[in-house]
């Protein structure tokens, strides 16, 4: 089985994200999705994110009806930072008979250089990139392990989100309704 896998903080998870993973499992070689949840992203500050489990729930409900999608804690158990290399080693080893693809925005070329063991990365597993606006030239588009996937750009972040909720703004359609629903009554941002 091919398996791609698209990590985030998802704090919180949103349409883009579900479109985007929807997208890579139902219109690439992909058997399936699983969006991978980091506790902690090494390039990102921590502060601002939600608990684990709160990101982990969430994105439970946003994928609970769709058979193409799954989730995964699995950086949950390791020592964070969370690193890509690491999680992908961890999980080659779990599921041996399972073909791994690294799902990752085109703005992220420009500085995979700047991964931790990104040669391993590319020499060991796919990695299926999808359009990001304005982003940079990068020699890595023609890397032969690198699959540029024309998936639809959507305009839509986390942190605008957390803004709205923050002011008070709707953000109905956003994110699912059932995520909508757990951060009213969880409070989260307000």
């Amino acid at each position: 089985m091919k398996v791609g896998l698209l990590f985030g903080s998802f704090n919180p998870i949103h349409t883009g994200h579900l479109i985007l993973a929807n997208y890579m499992a139902n219109n690439t070689d992909l058997s399936a999705v699983w969006l991978v949840v980091s506790p902690q992203n090494p390039f990102k500050a921590s502060a601002s994110l939600l608990h684990e489990f709160d990101r982990l729930h969430m994105v439970n409900l946003a994928i609970d009806k769709n058979t193409r999608l799954g989730v995964s804690d699995i950086e949950f158990k390791m020592p964070k930072p969370s690193y890509t290399i690491d999680s992908l080693t961890y999980l080659q080893d779990k599921y041996p008979s399972y073909e791994f693809v690294l799902i990752i925005g085109e703005d992220n070329l420009p500085s995979f250089p700047k991964w931790k063991n990104y040669e391993q990365i590319l020499n060991f597993f796919q990695v299926y990139v999808y359009p990001r606006s304005g982003t940079p030239p990068s020699a890595l588009k023609d890397h032969p392990k690198v699959k540029m996937v024309p998936a639809p750009m959507l305009d839509i972040s986390a942190t605008f989100i957390r803004d709205c909720v923050h002011q008070g703004k709707s953000i109905t359609y956003m994110v699912p309704e059932e995520v909508e629903n757990y951060i009213k009554l969880k409070k989260f941002w307000l």
